[in-house]
């Protein structure tokens, strides 16, 4: 996975090699200063525009690296009608979560409003399948909440004392 750094180095050295085309081009003196200075412009542009991006949910359309994620926890959502369905996600391959926005569906926000209901009621957490693939398939619903946990075992250990023997008492 590339990070901004990385990115911004691929960035630069792309510009590097047009820059070189240019110095050593058979033009006008003039023409090689403009499309120099365009390209020193146009790095600290494109360190901004890395950063801006870092802060906006990406559409999972444009999710290439991960899109063959079967399953991810959604730890927040908030929809917004006719705008989209924006989503943190913990991906398992992941350290970090990332950030995505769904397209508007009213059928996938009834069905996140559910699984949210659901999860809170049981105390788990919502899981959603295939985050980054467009189906039609809406036989399995994207969006489901994990079942209760289970509880801890009521079996005390084998050595334990079932009850209290006061100290000088026998039984």
């Amino acid at each position: 996975m590339m990070t901004l750094p990385d990115l911004f180095f691929v960035a630069a050295g792309l510009l590097g090699f047009l820059a070189t085309i240019t110095v050593w081009s058979p033009r006008r003196l003039g023409v090689k200063l403009v499309a120099l200075g365009t390209t020193i412009l146009f790095l600290p542009l494109s360190y901004l525009a890395f950063a801006e991006l870092l802060s906006k949910p990406k559409p999972v359309a444009l999710e290439w690296w991960l899109s063959t994620a079967d399953e991810a926890t959604v730890l927040g959502s908030t929809m917004e009608e006719g705008r989209g369905i924006y989503l943190w996600l913990q991906l398992a391959d992941l350290e970090e979560p990332r950030a995505y926005v769904l397209p508007w569906n009213r059928d996938l926000a009834e069905q996140l409003q559910k699984a949210m209901r659901e999860a809170e009621e049981r105390r788990s957490q919502v899981r959603m399948r295939l985050p980054f693939e467009p189906s039609w398939d809406d036989r399995e619903p994207k969006f489901y909440a994990l079942p209760q946990p289970a509880l801890p075992p009521k079996d005390a250990a084998p050595d334990a004392p079932r009850y209290y023997e006061r100290p000088g008492t026998e039984a």
